[in-house]
């Protein structure tokens, strides 16, 4: 039904099979594991050392701000996720339309900024590995490319 904000009545049962059918939260489901997977990868493999220099520097062009940038959006990116996961677990039982505008606005923009964050960070990763010279990477090469694709995917998920 067409309520007020995306709702018919408020306090209805919740029915966990219509929930997870519902295209906000499968498209959340899968914005978050694009955010898993990489800030996985470059947690996992995005810092490597040189044999001779025990020091980690990133695999991107050794441009740690790439690793940093990427990880730290992924990582908001999964949070912002659970967060908007909850309150759409809970956003039948709210009875006030001015909360369920907040609400939903807030979905919204926090939805483009980070689709602009990602492509930000698709371009940015990108770019860096571009620049990778391919005998700075031994093992990671993988991870990186992965990171950067779903950097990409993550844009039109968001």
């Amino acid at each position: 039904g067409g309520g007020a904000y995306g709702a018919a009545k408020a306090g209805g049962a919740f029915d966990l099979v219509r929930f997870v059918q519902q295209p906000q939260v499968l498209a959340r489901i899968v914005s978050a594991v694009f955010a898993l997977i990489v800030f996985a990868c470059l947690v996992g493999d995005g810092y490597s050392s040189l044999p001779e220099d025990p020091q980690l520097y990133c695999i991107f062009n050794h441009n740690g701000d790439a690793c940093r940038y990427g990880i730290g959006i992924g990582v908001l990116a999964f949070l912002a996720c659970i967060f908007f996961f909850m309150v759409d677990v809970y956003f039948p039982q709210i009875s006030n339309t001015t909360d369920r505008k907040y609400l939903v606005l807030a979905d919204l923009g926090f939805s483009g900024l980070w689709t602009f964050l990602w492509f930000i960070g698709f371009c940015f990763l990108t770019n860096q590995w571009s620049w990778t010279r391919a005998e700075d990477v031994y093992i990671g090469a993988d991870s990186a490319r992965a990171a950067i694709t779903f950097s990409f995917f993550s844009i039109f998920s968001w």
